[in-house]
């Protein structure tokens, strides 16, 4: 047996249950972990999705870093989304997500640092270890045991196993998030939404302000002008098309507003969806939004499509639409095909008025 094999038998005895996800390192934790009897009891789902185009997959879409640590949390966050999926019995409680990426050392010289990520997901807490090796100080294999070791403990850590403890080292960053009651009652859909205020959002700026950049300021200072309306800034933390926000991201997007500045949490995907939990709204929207929302291959077939954006007439949505770039082309508003039924509930700015061709993508690059 394992030096682990006493650690990984009592995580199987305890009452949780895990989905763990590995990419670029990790998988002899997994193999560990799989290869002591009683695997079963707590192993939901091990998946390894290793090379580039899987984790694209994988994530739905191309992470800004591959071995990262916001990666490894978006990772972590769809673990545990699955988790519930998968086990319909379990309280929640005791179901976990578990990432892991690794850049560590191999057969040819990399040009960026060894180093690995694990995060944690849970119904109350996200926990992230940020790991950073002196480079060819060590073997591949050597960077691997300490990898295993930090997963296995971490996963002991978490499955409450007592007197199981990771070294504290310079090399070692942790950090643990702890939800608010409110956004467990969110993630659990026994509330529709989050809000800063207790005001009713009229003006509504849906977004993942990852980060708040200059752009979204100007645009939220013009809706706010044309419209005479209160500004809520909304953060889905459960889009379908994208990751579940981890606890860490959730904190993170709402440090960024400043006092006075209101923000609004919800689960609320679709702008059809936005539209039953918020009537008699006007939303904020760039070109590109406008041509996801129109887009045919997002419904069933066209038909469909027209009767679920009817939901804007009989909700009294409003829109006012920016301009923006989609792929190195600017699309205004007035380039936007836009079905008749619904036509009057959007209104653009002209390229004059606003332009800003800033990126929270190309910051996020910059920042790295």
């Amino acid at each position: 047996m394992s030096d682990y094999s006493k650690i990984i038998e009592k995580i199987h005895s305890s009452p949780f249950r895990f989905v763990i996800v590995s990419s670029g390192g990790g998988t002899n934790a997994i193999s560990e972990i799989l290869k002591i009897p009683g695997a079963s009891k707590s192993v939901l789902e091990a998946y390894v999705p290793y090379a580039r185009e899987s984790l694209d997959y994988y994530l739905l879409k191309q992470p800004d870093h591959y071995c990262s640590l916001d990666t490894t949390l978006s990772m972590a966050a769809k673990a545990y989304s699955a988790a519930k999926k998968i086990d319909l019995n379990s309280n929640h409680k005791n179901l976990l997500g578990i990432a892991v990426t690794a850049s560590l050392a191999t057969n040819y010289q990399k040009k960026g640092e060894h180093k690995f990520f694990i995060a944690i997901q849970t119904y109350k807490y996200s926990s992230s270890f940020s790991y950073s090796f002196k480079k060819g100080e060590l073997t591949r294999e050597q960077e691997e045991q300490i990898v295993t070791d930090h997963i296995i403990k971490a996963i002991a850590q978490a499955c409450s196993i007592n007197n199981i403890s990771i070294p504290k080292s310079s090399s070692l960053a942790t950090k643990t998030v702890k939800a608010e009651k409110s956004w467990v009652q969110l993630v659990d859909n026994k509330i529709d939404f989050v809000s800063s205020s207790n005001r009713v959002p009229e003006l509504i700026f849906p977004g993942s302000f990852n980060p708040f950049h200059s752009g979204h300021n100007s645009m939220s200072e013009l809706a706010q002008k044309k419209t005479g309306l209160g500004l809520a800034y909304e953060i889905c933390i459960q889009n379908a098309d994208k990751p579940p926000l981890s606890y860490h991201e959730i904190e993170k997007t709402l440090s960024q507003f400043q006092h006075g500045q209101d923000w609004v949490l919800t689960k609320a995907g679709k702008f059809t969806d936005k539209a039953f939990l918020f009537p008699n709204s006007v939303f904020i929207i760039g070109a590109d939004t406008l041509t996801r929302i129109l887009d045919e291959k997002f419904y069933l077939n066209r038909k469909d499509m027209l009767d679920q954006l009817d939901l804007f007439n009989s909700h009294n949505i409003n829109f006012l639409v920016f301009g923006r770039k989609i792929n190195n082309k600017f699309i205004s508003f007035d380039q936007v095909t836009i079905p008749e039924h619904i036509a009057k509930r959007f209104v653009g700015f002209a390229e004059n008025i606003f332009r800003d061709d800033i990126s929270s993508t190309l910051i996020r690059k910059e920042q790295d």
